[in-house]
């Protein structure tokens, strides 16, 4: 569901569902490829409830894809499904959208929310100039802690890396 509104009451009515199970805390939302959407959507609207953010090759802008406004073409199937999971009458109101991650970080900087991104530099699916580097410059600009672990020559997969250590140890330094 791209992180739409109504993905997010589902996820609203499932972490409601685990507090009430005696599963309270913050949480560490990780975001694989288009689940970067949801985890950013979530942060955004509950920042008290985020403790970290791990992206993994993760979709902040979905112009980019699966609308394919940027270097990639679109995955026509997956736009459509977006433009009808969100709602909107038709693509000049998916484009004007100002709600996608790289434009709504600073609920997440007022929360310190730490955030990791694993990105392949030759991902062509999901660009990083069109998602995470924005995320990155945003994201410092707005007094946020960001750390990108970059792998040189990778494409859209593998995800994570070789040895998960470093992702690992940020997760395990952030939540409590």
């Amino acid at each position: 569901m791209f992180g739409a509104p109504a993905a997010m009451e589902i996820w609203e009515k499932f972490h409601d569902l685990l507090a009430k199970a005696g599963l309270g805390g913050k949480i560490v939302l990780i975001g694989m490829s288009r689940g970067g959407l949801y985890c950013y959507h979530w942060a955004a609207r509950h920042p008290e409830t985020v403790a970290a953010i791990y992206g993994d090759a993760p979709v902040c802008d979905f112009k980019s894809w699966p609308g394919g406004k940027g270097r990639r073409s679109t995955t026509k199937g997956d736009w459509q499904a977006l433009l009808k999971a969100y709602g909107f009458k038709d693509e000049a109101e998916a484009l004007a959208y100002k709600k996608n991650p790289v434009d709504n970080l600073a609920p997440l900087a007022r929360a310190g929310i730490p955030i990791i991104h694993v990105v392949g530099q030759a991902d062509t699916d999901v660009p990083v100039q069109e998602n995470t580097d924005i995320i990155e410059t945003r994201y410092k600009e707005l007094g946020g802690t960001i750390q990108v672990i970059r792998k040189a020559g990778v494409g859209h997969h593998p995800h994570s890396l070789p040895n998960p250590e470093p992702i690992v140890d940020f997760i395990l330094s952030h939540a409590k």
